[in-house]
């Protein structure tokens, strides 16, 4: 009996042992999750905390006088073209991007020191309210929509678009690009940059008067010339910022990225002048002209956010303002045409439902567009998924507008055909019409299959997802077909396609018919997602499986990190919780959110959350 209690002493002194070990692993692993959620809250709240300091410097910065820091002050970041750099910046780091002596987030290099360009946060793009097209921005997007009403009355008189009209409305398309890119990234309120722009202006409109000529003709030399001194302009620009940024900093500091970013503007834009200017100094009968003029356009090719990332919000309101000012100018345009015509003291119902058939195409195309400033999460769009699918997107935004100015120039013919009452439809209207509206329909289509969309993880709303976007599909590729089909045809045809073209005012019906079915299809999957989920919030927690032609293929890390910190600072403004702790409350919640933690891991497994950008 001793011998067997001697033996089971040990036994239970083992099982105590054995349960402390327990016990002492449990409490571990309880104090490491308390420590893990402890660390999450601090992330939480230090981003809470950076982001109202940038509100707070970014209402400093709104309500700035255009004169602080003087009339001809050198060029300044916009708070957020830095905020999003400071994003990408931190991708792969390990130290934190704080402000330098001469290293600071748009400091200047040292020299005289923009005030809101020192104040941003480095934890994400700015949070700033968005504030409206500015005026000077309005003039260059009016006198642009004028440069391309003047390529619209040369496709007009051609009844045909060439080679020369693709040109010269890439060269005034490009005119505004550079404008935008320069407005998009720095500080457009002083004196300089008002002047620049005036200039800008000017050229673009001498060059406008000069569409209707070919490669072989002063029309011709004189739009070289143009896109010379606006080439000539931009390398002065940038060439002052590289002077003002020319200290930089560390590779990851803002002024580092805006002085190599200069440095690449200043030597593309001084290429592409000695290519114009070469082009000018040949003889008009030379053959290498349109060679020069394809060189040129090529020159002024840039990468998607190679360089310096751009303010995103304010780089697609100005899409959006230049491609609705166009359909304006459209409109205004067709009822120009029909002045002469019309009989404004017993004016026909005809007359009134051609010109409401032609305004109601127009608005139409409107709601088909896709504005991208709020309809698409900045984690899905093109620019900000896949540099291919950037580069993409821009061609097909150009495609848009040069065939809605195409279909602009048809609209103006067929209103001249219909209201002189002409014998038979015109194959110039007839062509420029129903072409200009397959092509500006396919354009959409295209720019809107750029975009990432998304499907639910349940396999019955998927499903249906699928079936609204094959819909979708069938119902735009069934359309352009047809009035592709009806572009080509000829007068000795017969059938259904003759049928829709018997006059002006039944073609431009059936036309409007097709874009209402369009415009009623693209709403489809909207439709579904409100009867099935309650709002927003909950779709997003389901609709996460990407979805399209760009879905397959990998995606740009860095790029992604921008589009996080966006969708972020999207959601903390959208957010019904406590605006201390909604963030904070909505990343422990909803796990597959955006803004979570799991969603920023899945691009980089060092990285904790998305509210540590700035400190990974």
């Amino acid at each position: 009996m001793a011998i067997d209690n001697a033996s089971s002493e040990p036994l239970k002194e083992d099982d105590e042992i054995a349960q402390l070990k327990v016990s002492l692993q449990r409490e571990k692993a309880a104090k490491r999750k308390m420590y893990s959620y402890l660390v999450k809250i601090a992330d939480e709240l230090k981003s809470l905390r950076n982001e109202s300091e940038q509100l707070i410097n970014a209402a400093e910065y709104a309500r700035k006088a255009w004169y602080e820091g003087g009339m001809w002050r050198g060029p300044n970041v916009l708070p957020g073209a830095a905020g999003q750099h400071a994003v990408r910046s931190s991708y792969g780091s390990s130290d934190n991007n704080s402000d330098h002596d001469n290293g600071g987030l748009g400091s200047g290099g040292g020299r005289k020191v923009g005030a809101a360009a020192t104040t941003i946060g480095m934890n994400g793009p700015s949070v700033i309210p968005r504030a409206p097209v500015s005026l000077s921005d309005l003039f260059l997007d009016l006198v642009t929509v004028t440069a391309f009403s003047r390529v619209g009355a040369a496709i007009q008189a051609r009844g045909t678009v060439d080679a020369p009209i693709l040109a010269y409305f890439a060269i005034f398309w490009q005119v505004w690009s550079k404008e935008a890119s320069y407005s998009t990234r720095f500080d457009t309120t002083d004196i300089s940059s008002h002047l620049e722009t005036l200039l800008a202006c000017f050229a673009l409109l001498a060059g406008s008067l000069s569409c209707y000529s070919d490669f072989y003709s002063e029309g011709c030399t004189r739009i070289m010339g143009m896109a010379m001194f606006v080439a000539m302009l931009h390398v002065l620009l940038h060439a002052r910022v590289w002077y003002w940024f020319s200290e930089g900093g560390p590779p990851e500091s803002v002024n580092y990225a805006v002085k190599r970013y200069a440095v690449f503007i200043t030597a593309a834009n001084f290429l592409e002048s000695l290519t114009w200017a070469y082009g000018c100094s040949l003889p008009q009968d030379s053959e290498w002209r349109p060679w020069v003029v394809l060189v040129g356009i090529i020159l002024n090719l840039r990468l998607p956010r190679g360089f310096m990332p751009n303010d995103f919000h304010a780089a697609c309101s100005k899409r959006g303002v230049l491609f609705i000012l166009l359909l304006g100018f459209n409109i205004q345009s067709i009822v120009g045409v029909a002045s002469p015509y019309f009989n404004y003291w017993e004016p026909s119902w005809d007359q009134y439902i051609f010109l409401f058939l032609s305004c109601f195409l127009l608005f139409m195309i409107k709601l088909l567009y896709v504005d991208d400033t709020s309809s698409v999460s900045p984690l899905d769009h093109a620019l900000l998924y896949n540099r291919a699918a950037g580069f993409c997107f821009y061609v097909g935004n150009f495609s848009l507008l040069v065939f809605t100015t195409v279909l602009g120039s048809g609209l103006n013919l067929l209103t001249q055909s219909f209201l002189a009452a002409a014998a038979a439809l015109p194959s110039d209207a007839k062509n420029l019409v129903c072409g200009g509206f397959a092509a500006v329909i396919f354009s959409i289509q295209f720019i809107k299959s750029m975009h990432i969309r998304r499907v639910p993880t349940n396999a019955k709303h998927e499903r249906m997802f699928f079936t609204a976007y094959f819909t979708q599909f069938v119902a735009t590729v069934g359309v352009v077909y047809v009035t592709a089909r009806m572009c080509f045809s000829r007068e000795s045809d017969s059938g259904i396609l003759a049928l829709m073209m018997v006059n002006e005012i039944g073609m431009l019906a059936v036309i409007v018919c097709f874009s209402i079915v369009l415009v009623g299809l693209s709403w489809l999957d909207e439709a579904i997602e409100l009867r099935i989920y309650k709002d927003g919030a909950e779709a997003n927690q389901f609709r996460v499986q990407p979805f399209g032609f760009w879905a397959f293929c990998k995606h740009d890390e860095p790029l992604q990190l921008e589009a996080m910190a966006l969708e972020r600072n999207r959601a903390s403004r959208l957010a019904v919780r406590s605006p201390l702790l909604g963030s904070s409350v909505l990343s422990f919640t909803h796990p597959n959110s955006f803004g979570s933690g799991q969603i920023y891991n899945s691009f980089g497994g060092s990285f904790a959350n998305l509210s540590g950008v700035g400190d990974v």
